[in-house]
């Protein structure tokens, strides 16, 4: 079963991969059995045990049954949580549809719906002409500055 884990090291056995996700991990609040992989960041996914994504190497030793053509997905919505009770197989077009739309950009602005889908636009159109605005102001700089220093000689 181990062996169908991609990047997974292979002097591990069940239990002894058990044992180390256990004392990698920390209970939250909310329930969840968030694991401290090799990323220091919270909140994405995790790599442990050789180049092994942390939730699917929880979901072999926890929950069995694995079926490497379908992929592990979060009930809990947070992609570092080992907690079986968290954890399932779903297809790909069903991991996709269970995916949540935010209704607000990462910058707060509210998201425009794509007539032709009926889902929400990927990219924020207030947070897209900001950054063109910065990026011509900083071309401008780049070219007065430019044509400030043209036919100047360096003593």
């Amino acid at each position: 079963m181990l062996s169908q884990i991609s990047g997974l090291s292979r002097h591990f056995t069940e239990e002894t991969l058990r044992t180390y996700l256990l004392d990698r991990s920390a209970r939250t609040a909310d329930g969840c059995l968030v694991v401290r992989g090799y990323g220091s960041r919270r909140g994405v996914h995790q790599k442990v045990a050789g180049r092994a994504w942390a939730h699917i190497a929880a979901y072999v030793v926890f929950v069995g049954d694995y079926d490497p053509e379908r992929e592990v997905d979060h009930v809990c919505g947070v992609p570092d949580c080992i907690e079986p009770s968290h954890l399932r197989q779903l297809s790909h077009a069903e991991n996709c549809r269970s995916r949540k739309q935010e209704p607000r950009c990462r910058n707060g602005h509210d998201r425009e719906l794509d007539p032709r889908t009926g889902r929400y636009r990927k990219v924020c159109r207030r947070c897209n002409a900001d950054a063109q605005q910065r990026w011509r102001e900083r071309q401008a700089r780049q070219v007065a500055e430019g044509r400030a220093s043209y036919g100047r000689t360096t003593n």
